[in-house]
């Protein structure tokens, strides 16, 4: 059987200017050039393999409203696939969505234009879309809008939790009624931008748009359809390793902040065959973020020491933030403008936090120290540093025979 060449990716956020400073070149922040360059790594390498079909899982844009400065930076890059004839499919993600359920998306523009080879995927629907090699069945599931589903007056006045649970009951009535609709001799694909049972959640919950609604796994993993791919998530996993379908949040192409600092960056490359699907994760040169822990506490020369613990780490162009342990007495000798220099080949310092350990201050009511006891004393010591009070009581039985000898 003929395998369609399908690429699936999600997540750009084209907006995003954490960590970044306004390139004067372009005018536009260098972040959100970081966005866009991985964006075109995934076209090339969709064109120089032959791509038949791409599939975008929602949230092309930070924002609802982006920039049309953003906006035309998008198209071109859709422009590029449409003029190589290569279908895609824009699935309108949480960030896509306007506020009022009667405006339009950040995407539907490509829709009212009708233009040529892109399919926006604004409801639940099945389209039939023709490739090079084939047509395929791309059912399409955005992101459930409360207000579009709940519609009806049975749903007032229900709980938050209650309302929850219709709008997952109904997402998972739709997908199945589209699993029946599908064609079985033609390749089928569902592509949603949701929330899945069972999948492991990061960064994308600091920008996420209001409440999310949770599809459960078991809803997905119907034989119908020959692969699943979903956006939302940022995090790259598969949800039904070893089964079929596969279930694939392909993640975001770059990281947004520290919480996605140790995660693979990349797109799913996907060999589309009926009941055969095979798919690999292909990583993208996204940003680095690095991040340094440097204790200098027992140090001499705390800033040699932290001199030493930089240069154990790959700066170059990457996202650094730094969290330094010192003492009170050492701050003096590590200063911020020493410690920015030993950063300087980073890419954007995320942050310089210092931990400094300060010797702790005995409250001791109103008596003065020389009018307290040793005994007292060393219980107040013992407090101050945390010790369990049984362990008090034991130091201070063993202590009473220094005590002892010292009073005779």
């Amino acid at each position: 059987m003929t395998r369609i060449r399908l690429l699936h990716l999600a997540d750009l956020h084209i907006g995003m200017e954490n960590y970044g400073r306004l390139d004067p070149a372009t005018g536009v922040n260098g972040r959100v050039l970081d966005f866009l360059r991985r964006f075109d790594e995934v076209i090339d390498y969709g064109l120089d393999h032959e791509v038949d079909l791409v599939i975008f899982c929602g949230d092309a844009f930070k924002t609802r409203n982006p920039t049309p400065t953003y906006q035309r930076a998008f198209a071109r890059r859709v422009k590029r696939l449409s003029d190589a004839g290569v279908p895609v499919v824009l699935l309108v993600g949480n960030h896509d969505l306007p506020t009022m359920v009667q405006r339009a998306s950040s995407v539907d523009i490509f829709r009212t234009l009708d233009v040529s080879n892109v399919v926006v995927g604004r409801e639940e629907q099945v389209h039939r879309v023709e490739t090079r090699h084939g047509p395929v069945q791309v059912a399409t599931v955005p992101y459930p809008v409360r207000q579009r589903l709940l519609a009806r007056d049975e749903y007032r006045g229900l709980s938050i939790k209650e309302l929850d649970e219709q709008v997952q009951t109904i997402v998972s009535a739709n997908i199945e009624a589209m699993a029946k609709q599908v064609d079985p001799e033609v390749p089928a694909v569902l592509a949603a931008h949701v929330s899945v049972s069972g999948a492991t959640f990061g960064s994308e919950r600091s920008v996420m748009i209001g409440r999310d609604a949770v599809v459960q796994k078991s809803a997905l993993a119907d034989p119908a359809w020959d692969y699943v791919a979903l956006g939302h998530v940022h995090k790259h996993q598969s949800l039904n390793d070893g089964g079929h379908p596969p279930i694939v949040y392909a993640g975001s192409l770059e990281r947004i902040d520290f919480g996605e600092e140790g995660q693979p960056k990349g797109f799913c490359w996907v060999e589309l065959v009926r009941g055969e699907t095979a798919w690999e994760f292909v990583e993208v040169d996204a940003r680095r973020f690095v991040t340094i822990r440097a204790d200098v506490r027992d140090a001499l020369n705390p800033l040699m020491a932290l001199q030493q613990e930089v240069a154990a780490h790959d700066l170059e162009g990457a996202v650094v933030r730094l969290i330094l342990h010192l003492q009170a007495n050492q701050e003096p000798l590590v200063r911020d403008r020493d410690v920015r220099a030993l950063l300087a080949d980073a890419y954007f310092v995320g942050g310089i936090n210092r931990e400094v350990e300060r010797d702790a201050r005995v409250r001791l009511g109103d008596l003065a120290p020389e009018e307290m006891s040793d005994r007292e004393l060393l219980r107040k010591y013992l407090e101050t540093r945390s010790v369990d009070a049984e362990r008090i009581k034991e130091l201070l039985e063993h202590a009473e025979a220094i005590f002892a000898n010292d009073d005779d």
